[in-house]
């Protein structure tokens, strides 16, 4: 063989070879893929993190001696207002000086004039009526006493009635009777001639004219409106299971809208009014206001009609817990921590339930941590965190 064939041969064989070991790596390749596509994941297992409790604000239960402030609302009226009239007829001359409307009169000052002219005949006539019925009262007096003389010397009885006659006693009382209706009649024109100068019954402001100067009014006719400005009142609305917590002489503060910042007047419960309010069955209560337009003192001034803010302060005081409305739960059910930050939820007597305080009669004791803020969905015994100070409130973990 020559030595150019067997160099042939050799590389056959090594191209053989190698062809074979290709493909045995390619079938080792291929088993291998197959093998790892068949294999099911495996994951590792752990145990999930323990969950964060939740941080929850707290308020430490404070007993002692309280009552509620009470709100309510009101409208302001006048405690005294009339239409002043006339009580005589006759024309209206004139008011008095300073009568305008929005002007305060005092007691007794006069407030308009009427014509005088013909009460003066009047009263004149009526006197002269008098002075005759005096007259004639003393005409028969000395007619009687003639009378008397002459029976006595007659010397005879005579019957009671006859002897009336003859004494002229009749005629004696009927004289006595025109006396008395002759000075009715003057005393009636005098007044009638007083009571032509109409005057303010009670310190008051005027409200308005009814007629003008020159009217001629008859008897009744209403001249001025005139309100009393000694003392208003507010007649407030109050829910009817807040009653027991109110007793006339009461302070009560008022506010409005309409007044400066900070700004309040001060009056006092006078009286609980035994009808409730048609719109919603409240129970109406009546507050008394002295110099309701701020004419001796500063501040603001009420004003008819208006709408006023009412805070009644309650002198009743038993001992109470005090918690914000918004630490109970339906059926009046409220979470505490205990020593070992789990929660406890107990139900409470409530004396008292408003939008921002609730006052706790019974079912918590003082010193324990009650539950005021972050909480969603509590458990009973759940762990928590109770808020420190440099923690993030509670309230805004919750919203987040």
């Amino acid at each position: 063989m020559t030595p150019s064939r067997s160099y042939a041969i050799y590389q056959q064989g090594r191209v053989g070879f190698g062809a074979l070991a290709a493909l045995l790596v390619f079938a080792c390749g291929l088993a291998l893929a197959w093998w790892i596509i068949s294999q099911p994941p495996r994951v590792e297992r752990r145990p999930p993190p323990p969950a964060t409790p939740p941080l929850v604000d707290v308020l430490i239960a404070e007993e002692r001696l309280q009552s509620p402030t009470l709100n309510g609302f009101g409208r302001v009226e006048a405690e005294k207002s009339t239409m002043l009239a006339s009580r005589v007829a006759g024309q209206l001359e004139r008011f008095g000086e300073g009568v305008l409307p929005g002007q305060v009169v005092e007691q007794g000052a006069p407030v308009a004039y009427i014509d005088q002219a013909d009460l003066r005949l009047i009263l004149e006539d009526a006197e002269a009526q008098l002075v005759n019925a005096q007259a004639q009262l003393a005409l028969e007096q000395a007619e009687q006493q003639r009378a008397r003389s002459e029976y006595e010397s007659f010397g005879r009885q005579l019957s009671a009635e006859r002897r009336a006659l003859v004494l002229r006693e009749p005629q004696l009382r009927q004289a006595q009777a025109q006396l008395t209706q002759a000075r009715v009649v003057r005393d009636q024109a005098a007044l009638n001639l007083e009571r032509a100068t109409l005057t303010s019954p009670w310190r008051a402001m005027v409200q308005d004219r009814l007629v003008g100067a020159g009217s001629l009014l008859s008897q009744g006719t209403e001249v001025l409106n005139l309100v009393g400005v000694e003392q208003f009142w507010v007649r407030a609305s109050l829910s009817g299971d807040t009653l027991g917590w109110l007793t006339t002489g009461s302070h009560v503060t008022l506010s409005s809208q309409g007044w400066p910042e900070e700004t309040s007047r001060e009056g006092t419960l006078v009286s609980i009014l035994p009808n409730l309010e048609e719109n919603g069955l409240q129970a109406q209560l009546l507050i008394a206001v002295d110099d309701p337009l701020a004419l001796e003192q500063a501040g603001p001034a009420l004003r008819l009609g208006d709408i006023l803010r009412v805070t009644f302060h309650s002198s009743a005081q038993e001992p109470l817990i005090a918690l914000p409305s918004a630490a109970l739960r339906p059926g009046e059910q409220v979470w505490w921590v205990d020593e070992d930050d789990r929660l406890r939820s107990t139900v409470v007597t409530l004396a008292y339930r408003g939008q921002e305080e609730a006052l706790i009669r019974s079912g918590l004791e003082a010193g324990q941590r009650i539950v005021v803020a972050g909480l969603a969905q509590p458990r009973e015994g759940q762990q928590v965190r109770v808020r420190q100070r440099g923690d993030t409130p509670a309230r805004d973990e919750e919203s987040q």
